[in-house]
Protein backbone atom coordinates (compact mmCIF):
# COMPACT_ATOMS: atom_id res chain seq x y z
CA UNK A 1 0.00 0.00 0.00
CA UNK A 2 1.29 3.38 -0.58
CA UNK A 3 2.28 6.01 2.04
CA UNK A 4 0.69 8.90 -0.45
CA UNK A 5 -1.80 10.83 1.28
CA UNK A 6 -5.55 10.53 0.72
CA UNK A 7 -7.35 13.79 -1.14
CA UNK A 8 -11.03 13.27 -0.50
CA UNK A 9 -11.73 16.48 -1.56
CA UNK A 10 -13.71 19.71 0.44
CA UNK A 11 -17.05 19.66 0.81
CA UNK A 12 -19.40 22.50 0.25
CA UNK A 13 -16.55 24.32 -0.78
CA UNK A 14 -17.96 27.01 -2.81
CA UNK A 15 -20.48 28.03 -0.24
CA UNK A 16 -17.66 28.04 2.39
CA UNK A 17 -15.03 29.72 0.13
CA UNK A 18 -17.98 32.45 -0.25
CA UNK A 19 -18.12 33.12 3.84
CA UNK A 20 -14.53 33.30 4.19
CA UNK A 21 -13.93 35.98 1.63
CA UNK A 22 -16.70 37.58 2.86
CA UNK A 23 -15.60 37.28 6.04
CA UNK A 24 -11.74 38.78 5.24
CA UNK A 25 -13.53 41.68 2.94
CA UNK A 26 -15.06 42.60 6.93
CA UNK A 27 -12.36 42.27 8.90
CA UNK A 28 -10.17 44.34 6.35
CA UNK A 29 -12.78 47.13 6.64
CA UNK A 30 -12.97 47.17 10.14
CA UNK A 31 -9.19 47.42 10.38
CA UNK A 32 -9.37 50.36 7.88
CA UNK A 33 -11.99 52.05 9.94
CA UNK A 34 -10.41 51.53 13.39
CA UNK A 35 -6.97 53.40 11.81
CA UNK A 36 -9.23 56.49 10.37
CA UNK A 37 -11.64 56.99 13.06
CA UNK A 38 -13.17 58.48 16.45
CA UNK A 39 -13.49 56.58 19.76
CA UNK A 40 -17.14 55.69 18.47
CA UNK A 41 -16.53 54.63 15.00
CA UNK A 42 -13.28 52.51 16.82
CA UNK A 43 -15.55 50.37 18.90
CA UNK A 44 -18.18 49.69 16.36
CA UNK A 45 -15.09 48.67 14.07
CA UNK A 46 -13.98 46.28 16.77
CA UNK A 47 -17.60 44.73 17.30
CA UNK A 48 -17.57 44.10 13.04
CA UNK A 49 -14.12 42.53 12.96
CA UNK A 50 -14.29 40.26 15.49
CA UNK A 51 -18.00 39.12 14.38
CA UNK A 52 -16.43 38.51 11.00
CA UNK A 53 -13.41 36.90 12.60
CA UNK A 54 -15.70 34.32 14.31
CA UNK A 55 -17.66 33.77 11.25
CA UNK A 56 -14.83 33.46 9.07
CA UNK A 57 -12.83 30.76 11.49
CA UNK A 58 -16.49 29.03 11.75
CA UNK A 59 -16.43 28.35 7.69
CA UNK A 60 -12.79 27.42 7.84
CA UNK A 61 -13.09 25.00 10.28
CA UNK A 62 -16.27 23.60 8.19
CA UNK A 63 -14.44 23.84 5.12
CA UNK A 64 -11.77 21.28 6.76
CA UNK A 65 -15.10 18.76 8.00
CA UNK A 66 -14.78 16.11 7.24
CA UNK A 67 -10.88 16.75 6.80
CA UNK A 68 -10.11 16.27 3.05
CA UNK A 69 -6.99 13.94 4.37
CA UNK A 70 -8.79 11.40 7.02
CA UNK A 71 -10.84 8.65 7.13
CA UNK A 72 -13.42 7.61 10.19
CA UNK A 73 -12.74 4.08 9.52
CA UNK A 74 -15.32 3.00 11.97
CA UNK A 75 -18.35 3.02 9.69
CA UNK A 76 -17.29 1.23 7.05
CA UNK A 77 -15.68 -1.31 8.89
CA UNK A 78 -19.14 -1.65 10.30
CA UNK A 79 -20.39 -2.14 6.42
CA UNK A 80 -17.51 -4.17 5.44
CA UNK A 81 -17.90 -6.72 8.21
CA UNK A 82 -21.49 -7.77 7.11
CA UNK A 83 -20.20 -8.09 3.58
CA UNK A 84 -19.18 -11.81 3.13
CA UNK A 85 -17.15 -11.54 -0.04
CA UNK A 86 -15.77 -14.26 -1.86
CA UNK A 87 -12.06 -14.34 -4.26
CA UNK A 88 -13.02 -12.54 -7.34
CA UNK A 89 -16.05 -10.90 -6.64
CA UNK A 90 -17.46 -8.42 -8.67
CA UNK A 91 -18.26 -5.20 -6.61
CA UNK A 92 -20.03 -1.87 -7.34
CA UNK A 93 -19.89 1.10 -5.21
CA UNK A 94 -23.10 3.17 -5.83
CA UNK A 95 -22.30 7.10 -5.02
CA UNK A 96 -18.35 6.43 -4.61
CA UNK A 97 -17.54 10.44 -5.27
CA UNK A 98 -13.71 11.05 -4.81
CA UNK A 99 -13.19 7.27 -3.34
CA UNK A 100 -14.05 7.53 0.71
CA UNK A 101 -16.10 4.96 0.98
CA UNK A 102 -13.67 2.51 -1.10
CA UNK A 103 -10.73 3.44 0.94
CA UNK A 104 -13.32 2.96 3.96
CA UNK A 105 -14.11 -0.83 2.63
CA UNK A 106 -11.03 -1.55 1.10
CA UNK A 107 -9.48 -4.03 4.09
CA UNK A 108 -12.48 -5.58 3.62
CA UNK A 109 -12.27 -6.46 -0.65
CA UNK A 110 -10.43 -9.46 -2.09
CA UNK A 111 -7.35 -8.94 -3.42
CA UNK A 112 -8.37 -10.35 -6.99
CA UNK A 113 -12.02 -7.89 -6.48
CA UNK A 114 -13.53 -6.55 -9.76
CA UNK A 115 -14.02 -3.12 -8.31
CA UNK A 116 -16.31 -0.35 -10.18
CA UNK A 117 -17.06 3.28 -8.65
CA UNK A 118 -20.15 4.81 -9.76
CA UNK A 119 -20.88 8.38 -9.27
CA UNK A 120 -22.55 11.65 -11.04
CA UNK A 121 -18.80 12.72 -10.58
CA UNK A 122 -20.27 16.99 -9.59
CA UNK A 123 -17.63 19.11 -8.48
CA UNK A 124 -20.39 21.66 -7.52
CA UNK A 125 -20.63 19.80 -3.83
CA UNK A 126 -17.21 18.73 -3.94
CA UNK A 127 -13.72 20.33 -4.74
CA UNK A 128 -12.00 17.73 -6.95
CA UNK A 129 -15.02 14.99 -7.29
CA UNK A 130 -14.33 12.98 -10.42
CA UNK A 131 -13.12 9.82 -11.63
CA UNK A 132 -9.42 10.53 -11.64
CA UNK A 133 -9.37 10.71 -8.14
CA UNK A 134 -11.88 8.39 -7.07
CA UNK A 135 -9.00 6.23 -8.71
CA UNK A 136 -6.30 7.49 -7.64
CA UNK A 137 -7.36 6.86 -4.03
CA UNK A 138 -8.02 4.08 -4.55
CA UNK A 139 -5.04 2.84 -5.80
CA UNK A 140 -3.43 4.15 -2.59
CA UNK A 141 -5.56 2.31 -0.61
CA UNK A 142 -4.47 -0.91 -3.04
CA UNK A 143 -7.92 -0.82 -5.21
CA UNK A 144 -7.87 -1.35 -8.93
CA UNK A 145 -11.18 1.22 -9.00
CA UNK A 146 -12.60 1.09 -12.85
CA UNK A 147 -14.86 5.23 -12.38
CA UNK A 148 -18.35 5.23 -14.51
CA UNK A 149 -20.24 8.26 -14.47
CA UNK A 150 -23.51 7.16 -13.73
CA UNK A 151 -27.11 8.43 -11.21
CA UNK A 152 -28.22 5.95 -8.43
CA UNK A 153 -31.64 5.83 -9.53
CA UNK A 154 -30.47 4.98 -13.60
CA UNK A 155 -27.62 2.90 -12.90
CA UNK A 156 -25.67 2.24 -16.28
CA UNK A 157 -24.85 -1.24 -15.87
CA UNK A 158 -26.56 -4.66 -16.60
CA UNK A 159 -28.90 -6.90 -14.39
CA UNK A 160 -27.55 -8.89 -12.05
CA UNK A 161 -23.78 -7.46 -12.47
CA UNK A 162 -22.10 -7.50 -9.12
CA UNK A 163 -21.43 -10.15 -6.27
CA UNK A 164 -21.96 -6.94 -4.19
CA UNK A 165 -23.32 -3.74 -4.54
CA UNK A 166 -22.18 -0.77 -1.79
CA UNK A 167 -23.94 2.65 -1.22
CA UNK A 168 -22.25 4.26 1.46
CA UNK A 169 -24.21 7.81 2.47
CA UNK A 170 -26.00 8.46 -0.49
CA UNK A 171 -30.10 7.20 -0.37
CA UNK A 172 -30.32 10.32 1.86
CA UNK A 173 -28.83 12.66 -0.05
CA UNK A 174 -31.20 11.34 -3.25
CA UNK A 175 -34.41 13.23 -3.77
CA UNK A 176 -37.78 11.40 -1.54
CA UNK A 177 -39.27 11.17 -5.28
CA UNK A 178 -36.59 8.93 -6.42
CA UNK A 179 -35.60 6.84 -3.55
CA UNK A 180 -37.10 3.75 -4.19
CA UNK A 181 -35.80 4.16 -7.61
CA UNK A 182 -32.54 4.19 -6.18
CA UNK A 183 -33.09 1.16 -4.22
CA UNK A 184 -34.63 -0.93 -6.65
CA UNK A 185 -31.55 -0.41 -8.67
CA UNK A 186 -29.38 -1.68 -5.88
CA UNK A 187 -31.40 -4.86 -5.81
CA UNK A 188 -31.58 -4.89 -9.88
CA UNK A 189 -27.92 -4.99 -10.62
CA UNK A 190 -27.07 -7.46 -7.76
CA UNK A 191 -26.92 -10.90 -8.41
CA UNK A 192 -29.13 -13.47 -7.33
CA UNK A 193 -26.93 -14.91 -5.02
CA UNK A 194 -25.44 -11.59 -4.17
CA UNK A 195 -25.12 -8.91 -1.16
CA UNK A 196 -26.02 -5.48 -1.04
CA UNK A 197 -24.92 -3.37 1.69
CA UNK A 198 -25.95 0.19 2.72
CA UNK A 199 -24.19 2.29 5.33
CA UNK A 200 -26.37 5.17 6.00
CA UNK A 201 -27.19 8.74 8.60
CA UNK A 202 -29.71 9.47 10.86
CA UNK A 203 -31.23 11.31 8.01
CA UNK A 204 -34.98 10.66 6.95
CA UNK A 205 -38.26 12.42 5.92
CA UNK A 206 -39.95 14.42 8.80
CA UNK A 207 -42.16 12.54 10.89
CA UNK A 208 -40.20 9.37 10.87
CA UNK A 209 -38.10 8.58 14.24
CA UNK A 210 -37.03 5.09 13.80
CA UNK A 211 -34.06 5.61 11.32
CA UNK A 212 -33.44 2.00 11.04
CA UNK A 213 -36.44 0.74 10.53
CA UNK A 214 -36.57 3.52 8.02
CA UNK A 215 -33.93 2.38 5.82
CA UNK A 216 -34.43 -1.22 6.23
CA UNK A 217 -37.95 -0.87 4.77
CA UNK A 218 -35.93 1.20 2.01
CA UNK A 219 -34.30 -1.99 1.12
CA UNK A 220 -37.48 -4.33 1.68
CA UNK A 221 -39.66 -2.57 -0.45
CA UNK A 222 -36.80 -2.94 -3.59
CA UNK A 223 -37.19 -6.78 -2.93
CA UNK A 224 -34.55 -7.48 -0.75
CA UNK A 225 -33.76 -9.34 2.64
CA UNK A 226 -32.89 -7.57 5.60
CA UNK A 227 -30.15 -10.45 7.00
CA UNK A 228 -27.66 -8.29 8.94
CA UNK A 229 -27.33 -4.86 10.79
CA UNK A 230 -24.84 -3.16 12.47
CA UNK A 231 -24.95 0.51 14.14
CA UNK A 232 -21.57 3.24 14.91
CA UNK A 233 -22.08 5.96 17.02
CA UNK A 234 -20.68 9.12 15.39
CA UNK A 235 -18.67 10.80 17.48
CA UNK A 236 -19.75 14.53 17.16
CA UNK A 237 -24.03 13.41 17.65
CA UNK A 238 -23.85 10.43 19.76
CA UNK A 239 -27.87 9.08 20.18
CA UNK A 240 -27.87 9.55 16.03
CA UNK A 241 -25.50 6.87 14.85
CA UNK A 242 -24.51 5.28 11.34
CA UNK A 243 -26.98 2.04 10.32
CA UNK A 244 -25.35 -0.33 8.79
CA UNK A 245 -27.39 -3.05 6.53
CA UNK A 246 -26.54 -6.15 4.86
CA UNK A 247 -29.39 -7.96 2.57
CA UNK A 248 -30.13 -10.34 -0.09
CA UNK A 249 -31.96 -10.77 -3.15
CA UNK A 250 -35.28 -12.49 -2.25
Amino acid sequence: MSLRPYFFGVYHWRERLARIVAAAALVAAAIAAFRRGGRTLRAVAVGVGAGALYRGGDATRRLLSPPPWALDRAKYDALGSLLPLAEGARVLDVGCGTGRSLVGLAPHLPDDATVVGCDVFDDRVILGNGPALARRNGAVAGVDVSPVAGDAARLPVADGAFDAVTACRVLHDVPEAHRADAAAELRRVCADDGVVGLLELPITPDGVTDHEAYWRGCLEDAGLVVDRVATVERRRRPGEPYVAIAATPR
